[in-house]
């Protein structure tokens, strides 16, 4: 069973969403890293770049696949984890802690009423 906390906000593509004001911090969740195997590098982008919901906005690369991940909400890149250069095995260790990717400044902190509520991506991954 995977974990997913309930204060968090979700997507469809396993990307989960921690807002403080209009900040997000933005990870994949314990499904996507439990599906994906050992991760072996992240892609992310440089700060200062400006995403829209829904686009790919970085890579994460497993042993057996690569997949792209998505942003949830809209903005510019604040910060990245850059513990994940040296150290990718965390997002798989603590996905919604020392392993998540990106901070985001919102342009529109209603985007995060579009996503999913835990009990709703609890149903989606049939957990």
């Amino acid at each position: 069973m995977s974990d997913i906390p309930a204060e968090l906000h979700y997507t469809k593509e396993h990307e989960w969403v921690s807002a403080a004001g209009s900040v997000a911090t933005i990870g994949i969740t314990d499904y996507a890293q439990g599906e994906l195997g050992d991760i072996i590098f992240l892609e992310l982008p440089e700060p200062g770049t400006h995403v829209g919901k829904g686009d790919p906005f970085g890579t994460v690369e497993a042993v057996k696949t690569v997949e792209e991940i998505y942003a949830p909400v809209t903005g510019e890149i604040l910060e990245i984890n850059g513990e994940l250069e040296e150290h990718p095995e965390q997002v798989n260790q603590a996905p919604y802690h020392d392993g998540w990717l990106v901070r985001i400044k919102m342009s529109d902190p209603s985007e995060l009423e579009q996503l999913l509520d835990s009990e709703a991506y609890r149903e989606q991954v049939g957990d």
